[in-house]
């Protein structure tokens, strides 16, 4: 057997689950609801989860058991396909997870979405994350591309109902633009890509122009490049502190497996 984690003696195993459903939300956004989690956390607001979908030619993931020192994987076994995503919803009741899956590029697992049917057998991890919602907070200005919209989401539902929200999402063109659950206090505003690789132009033009007033807390989560050129646009010709930002890097350009830490802080 091979340690996989033996300094985390407590992380439990990924729990394995079954797809109950897929619904085509947009042209490039499938939602796929697993169920099967009956001891699954309720995940918070934009929080991670770990998604691991079988290699080729298998018709489900290879999971490691919990050990005395950590995860460990069976020997020699084929690893599975391992992901991060959001928890758009979670009922607790039923142990239902619905994923949403952003087509923003080719992938094994936007493959495997875009395929994915009744039956089919994965497992997931987490919840996780360090985000914390502020219920004091006055004001919000959110910024995302396409892989943000379901942290959009929950991060809408979890807003006090009275506190304004300023919304801007880019999407490649109409087709991508999907209902949010805004509130009469948030205003969302859908940007078209001007070009198919000119990833967070739209988002940085928005951040250029917008009405910040102090009290705001921004909240942005893109392609990594992009957000860090917003982000250090906000810090140093807008003044905004380190304390009412938080901005997440959801993938990068050509890079396969982007890790779900970067907070852009570096």
């Amino acid at each position: 057997m091979t340690n996989l984690t033996p300094h985390r003696r407590h992380r439990r195993p990924p729990r394995p689950a079954t797809v109950l459903s897929v619904e085509r939300l947009t042209s490039r956004m499938i939602s796929v609801r697993v169920g099967g989690l009956t001891d699954f956390a309720t995940p918070p607001p934009t929080a991670h989860i770990k998604v691991f979908l079988p290699a080729d030619g298998q018709d489900s993931p290879t999971l490691p058991d919990a050990g005395p020192d950590g995860l460990v994987w069976p020997d020699e076994a084929q690893r599975p396909i391992v992901r991060t995503y959001t928890p758009r919803r979670f009922d607790p009741e039923t142990g239902v997870l619905e994923i949403q899956f952003a087509l923003h590029g080719p992938g094994p697992a936007a493959a495997w979405a875009d395929r994915a049917a009744v039956g089919d057998r994965l497992a997931i991890a987490g919840p996780g994350g360090r985000f914390d919602l502020d219920p004091a907070v006055s004001r919000w200005w959110i910024a995302g591309d396409e892989s943000a919209i379901p942290a959009i989401a929950t991060l809408l539902e979890a807003l006090p109902a009275a506190a304004p929200a300023d919304v801007h999402i880019e999407v490649d063109g109409p087709a991508d633009e999907m209902p949010l659950p805004a509130g009469d206090s948030v205003t969302v505003t859908w940007h078209h890509r001007r070009s198919a690789e000119a990833w967070g132009e739209e988002l940085y033009d928005a951040a250029v122009v917008a009405d910040l007033p102090s009290g705001t807390h921004v909240w942005i989560a893109c392609e990594a490049g992009a957000m860090r050129r917003v982000r250090a646009f906000l810090r140093s010709e807008r003044g905004i502190p380190v304390t009412a930002l938080t901005t997440r890097g959801y993938w990068r350009l050509g890079e396969a497996n982007h890790p779900d830490h970067d907070h852009g802080e570096d």
